[in-house]
Parts: C-alpha cells; structure tokens; sequence
C-alpha cells in the first residue's frame, strides 16, 4: 500500500474496533464503555466512508469494513426506518400515546416570560392524544384547566416546586386506578406509574425520566476531560441502576405494560436494551426516517421512547418537528388485544 492508503488504513482500523466495542455495550454493564453507544451513527458513517473509498480503489480491505457494518446491524439493528405502512385500524379501535419532555414549558431558552407554554398547550389538545406523559412538567399546569379533556391525571408535585426534583406528570381521558412513583436514589429524576382502565382492559402506563448526562456544548469546551468521562460515568452507572428498578417493578406488575419517556440515552445503550427486551418500539415498528427527538451541536439522537407490550398491534408512529423544547413529542397509536 502506498503511504496515503497505510494511514486510511489505520483509521479504517481504528473506528472499526470502536464499532465493534459499541456492539459490545447493550450487553454489558460496563460505564467506562457506555460512552461508545452516543457515537454509533458516526462510527457507522465513518465505516461506510472507509468501504466507499476501498471500494473505488479495488482493494480487498473493503471487507473490514463491510464486516464490521454487518456485524453492527446484527447486534444492534438500525437506526434509520424506512417509511412503515399504517395499519388500517378504526380510530375508536386504537389508543394515542403521547410521550413530551416539555421543558417545564419555558421554551428553548429557558425563559419564564416565553410564549411557548401556551403554543405547547395548544398543540396538545389539537393533536388530543389519549394518554401524554409529561417529562419535567410544568407544575403550574395542575392549577388551571389548559388540559381540559383529560378527567384523569397524576402529577409527580409532592416534593415542592423548590425540591429540585423534576416534575412528571400522566394525563388521561381513561380513568386512573392506581399510581405511585419510583424513586431513584440519589437523584433529581424518577419514574412513575399509573393503572389506567381502557375499555374492558386494564393497562399499567410508565413514564420516566431516567439520569440525565448534563452535557453542553459550553462544558464540553470548559471542562477537563478526564473530569468529563468521570462524570459521564456517574450518569452511566446510574442510568443502569434506575433501569434496574423499573424493571423489577414491571415484573410484578398485574397488568400488560406501556414504557414511554425520555431515557437519556439512544436506541444503542444498555440502558434501552435492557428495558425493551421483547417490547415492542414503536419507532422500529411503525416510524421513518432518522426518528431523532434531540439535537446535541446539531447532531440528533433518538432518546425518547416508546415501548409497548409485544402483544399490541402498533398502528403508526410520529415524531414532530414543533421546537417548543429542546426535545420534541412522539406519539404512537396501537391497538390492544383484550386481556378477556
């Protein structure tokens, strides 16, 4: 090989190995390895950039690549869903799930004074899905009667507004016949639940907000390395122990389960492998394109979920596009098989 094509080679080299170790990472409880999972996209790029340019040049080391993609799509699936045909279900036969982190309704910019809770409110109740779960919600809303179609709701506000612990909330127009919440320790974040009765059945809602990484743009330009990969850690590791204390609770659960929220962290993690298993994403199922619901410097990940009983039919997925927070909604439709 000529000089130029040794140096490809080792770069070639060295993000193949790094797309293989993220393989690796659903798999294992590792932090110190989770941090490769954020990056799969970009390995993947890079992978297919690698087999683009060997295979223009005829060598036979387009195969590392190749492999390596290949194993990829084995041990993590895709990221990007071509469009999936709707099923056609009667809209009375199906129920709307909404899943928002709505930035306690301040908008982008963080500001109180921002117009965006009122455009929130009002895209809610024109797109009047069945059920919402609610991440970091605005804990004035219980207050007033912007949501005045759901009957039901269950608003995470025991702590106080000055507890800085983030509010959640689960808004229904079915009725609500248990709830409660799980707490994560040592943390602002949390999980709850609430037993909602639709139609004849009985189905048990989650709605998450699991560790967030707390990272900016400005800190990473800021902050030392070696401080930033141990925090990076922290949240990793603690991502997996609240991973660990919804799943022990969805074990003993009476009822069939839906898991929506944002998890903080994508489709490739630990984290997500861990609380899908045989569920079913709706995304995956029923969505398009790239499904991103955050831009981190302009890149987007895919962080929010939601995941459903494998036994219910998903009928259609959507992401918005509304910018009213640094995440955007997704809902989904599925239709319920009767426990009956």
């Amino acid at each position: 090989m000529s000089f130029f094509n040794r140096i490809v080679f080792g770069l070639n080299l060295i993000f193949s190995v790094a797309l293989l170790l993220a393989c690796i990472v659903p798999y294992t409880n590792s932090a110190s390895l989770a941090f490769l999972s954020l990056s799969v996209p970009l390995l993947v790029l890079l992978n297919l950039l690698f087999a683009v340019y060997w295979g223009i040049n005829k060598k036979i080391l387009i195969i590392l690549p190749l492999a390596v993609l290949i194993y990829g799509f084995i041990a993590l699936g895709t990221f990007v869903k071509l469009g999936g045909k709707v099923n056609t279900v009667d809209e009375n036969a199906s129920l709307r799930l909404m899943s928002f982190n709505s930035l306690g309704f301040r908008g982008k910019d963080d500001e109180w004074e921002s117009t965006a809770g009122d455009t929130i409110v009002a895209f809610i109740n024109d797109e009047h899905p069945d059920i919402i779960c609610f991440q970091e919600f605005d804990y004035r809303k219980i207050r007033t009667n912007h949501f005045y179609p759901y009957a039901y709701r269950f608003v995470d506000f025991e702590f106080g507004v000055d507890s800085g612990r983030m509010t959640q909330a689960i808004y229904s127009k079915y009725k609500i016949i248990d709830q409660g919440l799980l707490l994560f320790p040592n943390s602002n974040n949390g999980a709850m639940y609430a037993d909602i009765i639709y139609k004849t059945d009985t189905i048990r809602m989650y709605n998450m907000h699991l560790e967030s990484l707390n990272i900016r743009p400005g800190s990473i330009k800021r902050e030392r390395s070696d401080k930033l990969f141990a925090r990076l850690r922290t949240s990793f590791k603690k991502q997996q122990e609240q991973t660990e204390i919804i799943r022990n609770h969805m074990a003993s659960s009476p009822y069939k389960n839906i898991v929506a929220g944002d998890f903080n962290n994508n489709q490739f993690s630990s984290v997500y492998f861990n609380l899908k298993r045989d569920f079913k994403d709706t995304f995956l199922e029923k969505g398009s394109g790239y499904g991103a619901t955050i831009n981190f410097w302009k890149f987007p990940f895919r962080i929010d979920f939601i995941l459903v009983d494998p036994s219910f039919v998903v009928v259609s997925h959507r992401n918005y596009d509304i910018d009213l927070s640094d995440h955007e909604p997704i809902m989904a439709s599925i239709k319920i098989t009767s426990n009956k």
